[in-house]
């Protein structure tokens, strides 16, 4: 099963370019998890036969929003965090918005797996959205991902809005504390990992130079100065059965570009 995720930073706009059939026909997923889509499902026409599409769209218009395209029909999907996590986590608005309203989770569930995607908020350039990623929105979403790993293994992608490691970004010693790579936001990652989640790029690929999203300044993505914070990680109990994975810097329409895994399962 080949999964990609793809932050298209508005569907609509991937479409008008006359890019986003062609990537499919080219790469042919089982399952597209797309973030930032900024359009409801009834604002775009995409002739996808094959799949089911489903939407989580932000009540503010133009904004955020997730959506996954399927081959194989899930058995539910669930848009959103539940309540008791959101409460758990105090998970409500600030003064920039709501995330609970904000599109940012889809979870589909296949006979002995879930698809999760996700938008994660960008903590901002004055890092005033640090404590939402740090003590709400990241332990909240892990919590999530835990909670349905009780039931199944889950695979869990999209733009997490953090380079990880210092091989995940370009330039790191210029960037560190800024947003994307501050403490709080490597160590909301590193909790996925201690939790068991497995980074799946990593088991293929080392070192740096491997990125997904680039800046629309200064050339920035002719140079591949980038920053990877779009990933796909597995439950443990997945780990031995991830085939390969990707990251595919050609593919245009977005500053972000597809990550792909393929895993051996049975749907």
């Amino acid at each position: 099963m080949k999964i990609i995720s793809w932050n298209v930073n508005g569907i609509r706009a991937v479409i008008k370019k006359g890019l986003f059939a062609p990537f499919i026909e080219k790469y042919q997923p089982d399952i597209l998890c797309l973030q930032e889509t900024k359009a409801e499902k009834g604002q775009v026409v995409i002739d996808l036969p094959e799949y089911s599409e489903y939407w989580n769209s932000a009540v503010k218009k133009g904004y955020s929003g997730t959506a996954i395209f399927t081959k194989t029909k899930p058995i539910d999907v669930m848009n959103g965090l539940p309540d008791d996590i959101c409460e758990k986590y105090d998970l409500v608005a600030d003064e920039y918005g709501d995330p609970r309203t904000e599109g940012r989770v889809i979870a589909a569930e296949f006979a002995d797996f879930y698809v999760v995607t996700v938008y994660t908020p960008n903590a901002k350039d004055d890092l005033s959205r640090i404590p939402l990623r740090h003590n709400q929105w990241d332990p909240a979403f892990l919590a999530y991902c835990q909670q349905l790993e009780e039931k199944k293994p889950v695979i869990f992608c999209g733009d997490l809005n953090v380079a990880h490691t210092l091989d995940d970004l370009a330039r790191p010693k210029e960037n560190e504390g800024l947003k994307g790579f501050t403490a709080e936001e490597r160590e909301g990652f590193d909790n996925f990992v201690k939790a068991g989640f497995v980074d799946t790029f990593r088991m293929f690929n080392k070192g740096n130079g491997h990125y997904s999203w680039w800046s629309h300044f200064a050339n920035a993505r002719a140079r591949n100065i980038g920053w990877r914070i779009d990933y796909i990680l597995v439950s443990a109990a997945l780990k031995d059965r991830v085939k390969s994975a990707a990251i595919y810097p050609e593919v245009l329409g977005s500053d972000h570009c597809p990550v792909e895994v393929v895993v051996e399962l049975i749907v």
